[in-house]
């Protein structure tokens, strides 16, 4: 199965903090107060669920959750996780999740999501997210930041991750895609932006246009 992270789900935050210290950890964390009360949010790629307990820390008590993630190790470990939200667990892939569009969301997170799809697959599953998110939503985005002319040593270090990831948990991608000129498109408002590691992450808060066709 493409994207698929049961392989390492048990070491993925060791790994992370191995090599990126917290900042990837920080750069999500910093969206948090961008969530407001009686928001529908749609947590989509969670991994491991660290990111449940800082919202018990940061965000308003009334939200309702769906976390949909399509590694069921991953799921395992986030739902021993001490979050206090209402939260519903989805074991499957967030471009298989509410084709039908019968939930509609306040909120949508994006955390290192779009880093795993090949350019080919970036834009169907951008529009059905944005089909997901209610006029005047907001989206939390965070990922590595796509830089035409990247350090060499940013590109090595994607190179080698790409491939590491390849091979254990077979991410279709092997370059970052652009997603900027999909948001600009679509008529989103960026409301904040913040860059970490080195401009290496790039975590952002955007703002859909209100009462807008989706597509």
């Amino acid at each position: 199965m493409k994207n698929n992270y049961d392989n390492i789900a048990r070491y993925y935050d060791f790994l992370s903090r191995m090599v990126f210290r917290t900042t990837q950890q920080d750069a999500q964390t910093a969206l948090l107060p961008y969530i407001e009360t009686h928001s529908t949010v749609l947590i989509a790629g969670g991994g491991t669920g660290w990111i449940l307990e800082e919202m018990a820390k940061i965000c308003p008590s009334d939200l309702h959750i769906y976390y949909v993630e399509i590694s069921a190790n991953m799921i395992a470990l986030a739902e021993q996780r001490k979050y206090q939200h209402e939260v519903t667990f989805v074991n499957m892939a967030i471009e298989d999740f509410n084709n039908d569009l019968s939930h509609t969301f306040d909120v949508i997170i994006t955390p290192f999501l779009f880093d795993n799809f090949s350019r080919e697959r970036v834009t169907p599953v951008f529009l059905h997210l944005h089909n997901m998110l209610k006029p005047s939503g907001r989206w939390l985005f965070t990922d590595f930041h796509y830089q035409k002319q990247a350090p060499l040593w940013q590109r090595a270090l994607l190179r080698s991750m790409y491939v590491f990831f390849r091979i254990l948990c077979h991410v279709e991608a092997d370059a970052l895609a652009d997603i900027e000129p999909l948001f600009k498109e679509h008529h989103y408002t960026g409301i904040f932006e913040a860059f970490y590691f080195s401009r290496f992450i790039r975590t952002a808060v955007y703002g859909k246009e209100g009462h807008v066709n989706n597509c």
